[in-house]
């Protein structure tokens, strides 16, 4: 029996907002950006080379509910990663040698939805 985390909805309190975010300073794939009806807006982004996508938008989820915490982006270059978001103007944390070949760099979107950047080196 397969089962696969293929989308995560966060929560948005301005749409655009934080579909410049993170298509325009993370570099997320704009998937879709449909309005189905009743108010409804579903924006659908997803990382380059990920099968999980994120989803924000309205009618979704509560705008105003606790952001989601620790999202990790599994990467090969980190340190190539960091340099682009710092020059993205995203405020991303120096990158962390946790020992073990493990590396982290973190950042918050607009709504404090947090991520970590791993890159595990081998």
């Amino acid at each position: 029996m397969d089962m696969r985390l293929e989308l995560v909805p966060l929560p948005s309190t301005d749409v655009d907002r934080s579909k410049a975010f993170y298509v325009d300073q993370v570099g997320f794939n704009l998937d879709h950006d449909v309005q189905p009806g009743n108010g409804m807006r579903i924006v659908q982004l997803t990382p380059p080379g990920s099968a999980c996508s994120i989803v924000i938008g309205v009618g979704i989820n509560d705008p105003h509910g606790a952001p989601v915490q620790g999202l990790h982006l599994v990467v090969d270059d980190l340190a190539a990663i960091h340099q682009v978001l710092l020059g993205n103007g995203v405020q991303v944390s120096k990158v962390s040698d946790m020992g073990g070949g493990v590396s982290y760099a973190y950042f918050n979107d607009p709504d404090g939805n947090s991520w970590a950047l791993q890159q595990i080196s081998i």
